[in-house]
């Protein structure tokens, strides 16, 4: 049925081109009736005999009473499901399928359940501050070839919609500081409030069921000035700023990528400041609201906090140590002493005697392990027989042509031989140049050649580095004189 409403965009859009199938596509209804309207030059209810009738006969009026039913007991039911039961039973035309589902959407308008209310809110200007994480990875961007899946931290005030956000990996508590401290000392100034999601970086269950804020992101808004607050537990509509603009944010994104020609970044660091380069210059179109929301806002004057935290963890036997359930290789010099372990968002550093001792990409998830086979493969050389059982010994293959260069060495020797020669290849790789070994395994490989210690080092020719030959000193006393104050 055409509205009022169509009748006036239609004569709108006719009024500016006098393109009647312009108009009528912008008013959505069919030419036809498009005419019609402009030739009566009226609203279909200022129409005196507008028809009240209809002018052929119902499908589904012998059914309408047990489609009525089963719609009543199940509000959920969806129309289309409900049009393929009734197909099944009666002898319904496929091409009825848009009339059933109108008929169902007049019927629920008229007699089914309430439907949920939302409301407008009304922004005050500096009140709050709305985080959300998202995923990114749709987004396709790799760094220097390889794929990146990655979430950003999106912080937004509501107000403005000025927006920041921070590339991380997981929704973690270091994830949320990191995010909202880059927003606030971008801004420096703090809203009243910071409103998150029901996210475990921010809250945690309590046994009646509801959420409380965890000690660590309390002390952290107590530390920047802001006071905490989330949505009702399944309510995201309550974060709805931040979360509309998530999708808002990632359609830009992806349209920049287009525009820049190429979603391959040399690094991550060239990735976040291509990121904040594409916010700046969306935040300078809100420099208008912004202005208003800085003005209601108060000054920053807390110190930025450090982006990690810190964990004293023993280095076991195995020369590893475990740190939020996943293993990591040390030096076996570390044994049985304690390490200090930064935890970052994306990496950790382990610290001994204030040196610097390692530095890892950070693992997720549980039960993952990074083993350097620098850090053991002295002591496997002196305990080959620990290789075919060792419970990380897949670490032990730094690339494919290492592990074909141990299936090759098992073809023509014993496993113990084969294993002790594969050790010495392992400790000459830690020793040299791990890229060139692996380039003189592929060449012994594709000729067919077993990749021995001795054929690989044959190829692998390291060249002596020139010596430094440093100048005879030759003293000066009459400069030394001029420094001391002249001789007597």
């Amino acid at each position: 049925m055409v509205t009022d409403r169509q009748v006036r965009k239609l004569m709108e859009e006719h009024s500016k081109t006098g393109q009647l199938g312009l108009a009528a596509l912008k008013a959505g209804m069919d030419r036809k009736t498009a005419r019609k309207y402009i030739k009566e030059g009226k609203l279909p209810s200022q129409l005196k005999n507008a028809r009240q009738w209809r002018t052929r006969e119902d499908p589904f009026a012998e059914d309408w009473e047990d489609i009525a039913k089963m719609l009543k007991d199940a509000p959920e039911l969806e129309a289309k499901a409900l049009f393929e039961h009734m197909m099944a039973a009666r002898r319904y035309d496929p091409g009825q399928l848009r009339t059933f589902q109108r008929r169902v959407r007049t019927w629920r308008a008229q007699f089914g359940p309430d439907k949920e209310v939302f409301f407008p809110q009304v922004h005050v200007p500096g009140e709050a501050m709305q985080t959300d994480f998202t995923w990114a990875t749709e987004l396709g961007v790799t760094i220097a070839g390889e794929d990146f899946p990655h979430m950003l931290c999106h912080v937004v005030l509501p107000y403005s919609n000025w927006e920041a956000a921070t590339v991380c990996h997981s929704e973690s508590m270091a994830a949320l500081r990191d995010g909202v401290q880059n927003a606030v000392f971008r801004l420096g100034r703090i809203p009243v409030w910071h409103q998150t999601d029901n996210s475990t970086s921010a809250t945690h269950n309590l046994p009646s069921g509801k959420r409380e804020f965890n000690k660590a992101y309390v002390d952290f808004m107590d530390h920047l000035g802001m006071k905490p607050r989330t949505i009702a537990v399944g309510q995201s509509e309550q974060n709805g700023d931040v979360e509309a603009l998530n999708n808002a944010l990632k359609r830009r994104l992806r349209q920049h990528l287009l525009l820049r020609g190429s979603s391959d970044f040399e690094s991550t660091r060239a990735y976040r400041e291509w990121l904040q380069d594409v916010l700046d210059a969306a935040n300078a179109l809100r420099a208008t609201r912004l202005g208003e929301e800085v003005a209601a806002m108060r000054p920053l004057v807390a110190k930025r906090l450090v982006d990690y935290t810190t964990e004293d963890v023993p280095v076991s036997s195995w020369s590893t140590i475990r740190v939020q359930h996943n293993a990591y290789s040390l030096p076996s010099r570390l044994i049985n002493e304690i390490v200090r372990v930064r935890i970052y968002e994306d990496r950790l550093q382990v610290w001994y005697a204030d040196k610097l001792e390692a530095e890892f990409d950070r693992l997720k998830g549980r039960n993952g392990h990074a083993i350097d086979y620098r850090h053991i493969i002295f002591w496997l050389l002196r305990k080959p027989g620990a290789f075919e059982r060792y419970r990380y010994r897949e670490a032990l293959f730094p690339t494919l042509r290492f592990r074909r260069a141990y299936d090759a060495l098992l073809d023509t020797m014993s496993e113990h031989n084969a294993t002790l020669e594969y050790l010495r290849l392992l400790n000459f790789a830690a020793t040299t140049m791990e890229a060139e070994v692996d380039i003189a395994l592929a060449l012994l490989l594709d000729q067919g050649e077993v990749p021995t210690l001795v054929a690989t080092r044959e190829l692998v020719r390291l060249e002596p580095k020139p010596a430094h030959h440093l100048a005879e000193l030759e003293p000066n006393l009459e400069r030394y004189d001029l420094l001391v104050g002249g001789a007597r």
